[in-house]
């Protein structure tokens, strides 16, 4: 990809002022983004009946802590998030550590740290620590470096870590995000396609092994996903559910606060992971649409970020943040029609949860750094230093 070869550049000093920075934020995609999560509190207002409480009262409050974490981290010189990239990094091993040792237990799972006033999820955290590593180990890469097998060996390492200590948890869905978002990072940055088909031909065959090595609940997820008619009343309920949900909406749906499998309890989660079908009820079809539509707006401005970046890590940095958040919508709205296997990842921005939402804006706030300091240029040595 020409648009990655010419890596060889040297470091201006670039400092910007709060007043420039201010004036190159990028409203836009921030606007786009704050519509999607007035969308999610609406929905949630109503999948409570009317309710602020339990869900959209503390969604926004969740939202307006979330806002000032984008903020103060977009106005941050991007240099300093590339210095700091292995120590955050490190930081998230150690928290998944943590997890490991003494978490907190919930749902069947143990995911969360206790920290008294908030359950922090560190599987979340390392979503954004594993694509800052990566961009900065591959910022002072050229082609013949990214050509070699030896040198592919720390970024693949970097990606395994974590998945292993996040399948212990167990959570295969976060792990599975992972291995794609490092997989697109590795595509971007240069790695010839023969290689990534010697690992899908590996791991196919390998299906067989790990087979044996997912939990009972996990084999029955991806039996149900195959067969749910199989088990209507059990395994099958959630997917079944979600499919009458999603087709009683119709083209135009039923109206704000009209869903009748929501407020009937048929639909579990319904705050949660399964959220897009109590849209999808109300609105119809237009109204899913037009979501996917925001959705896929903010991911090609992603995009669009990352090719106005001067600096390699930028570009990186801005991709993987990008691709991670195009893993949320894709897996969970397949996962609702039945597309892919229930695997607990929520919909970005309009789900419940507060840990998933203060990392998605950590990752804005990145973007938008990448935005504001879109003409720094890093040189290939990877140098912090102002010459």
């Amino acid at each position: 990809m020409s648009f990655f070869k010419e890596r060889n550049c040297y470091l201006k000093n670039y400092n910007l002022s709060f007043i420039d920075k201010i004036k190159r934020f990028n409203y836009k995609y921030l606007f786009l983004i704050c519509s999607v999560v007035f969308i999610g509190i609406g929905i949630l207002y109503s999948a409570a009946n009317g309710h602020w409480q339990p869900w959209a009262s503390r969604q926004f409050l969740r939202f307006l802590l979330s806002l000032g974490v984008l903020i103060f981290v977009s106005f941050v010189n991007l240099r300093i998030w590339m210095k700091y990239a292995y120590w955050i990094y490190g930081i998230g091993i150690l928290l998944l550590i943590g997890v490991a040792l003494f978490g907190h237990v919930g749902m069947g799972a143990q995911r969360w740290l206790n920290l008294g006033f908030i359950n922090l999820q560190p599987s979340e955290v390392m979503k954004i620590a594993l694509i800052l590593a990566l961009s900065k180990y591959f910022h002072s890469s050229s082609l013949s470096d990214i050509h070699s097998i030896q040198y592919m060996i720390p970024p693949a390492l970097m990606m395994i870590l974590p998945v292993s200590l996040i399948l212990m948890q167990p959570d295969l869905g976060t792990a599975l995000m992972l291995v794609f978002a490092t997989g697109a990072i590795f595509f971007v940055v240069g790695v010839q396609v023969w290689k990534f088909l010697i690992v899908l031909i590996t791991v196919s065959g390998c299906i067989p092994i790990l087979w044996s090595f997912l939990h009972d609940y996990q084999k029955q997820r991806v039996l149900t996903f195959l067969n749910p008619e199989n088990d209507p009343l059990g395994a099958g309920y959630h997917i079944m559910q979600s499919k009458i949900t999603l087709g009683s909406g119709g083209l135009f749906g039923k109206g704000f606060m009209e869903s009748t499998q929501s407020r009937l309890n048929f639909l579990p989660e319904k705050q949660t992971d399964f959220i897009f079908t109590v849209l999808s009820e109300e609105f119809g079809f237009f109204g899913s649409a037009s979501l996917i539509c925001l959705y896929l707006i903010i991911i090609l401005y992603g995009f669009y970020i990352s090719f106005r970046c001067n600096s390699f890590f930028g570009k990186v940095l801005a991709i993987g943040l990008t691709v991670n958040f195009a893993l949320y919508v894709f897996i969970n709205i397949g996962m609702v029609m039945g597309l892919l296997p229930v695997v607990g990842v929520p919909l970005p921005l309009v789900s419940y949860g507060g840990t998933a939402m203060m990392t998605l804006f950590l990752g804005f706030g990145l973007i938008q750094s990448v935005y504001i300091n879109r003409d720094m240029v890093i040189g290939r040595r990877g140098s912090i230093e102002d010459e």
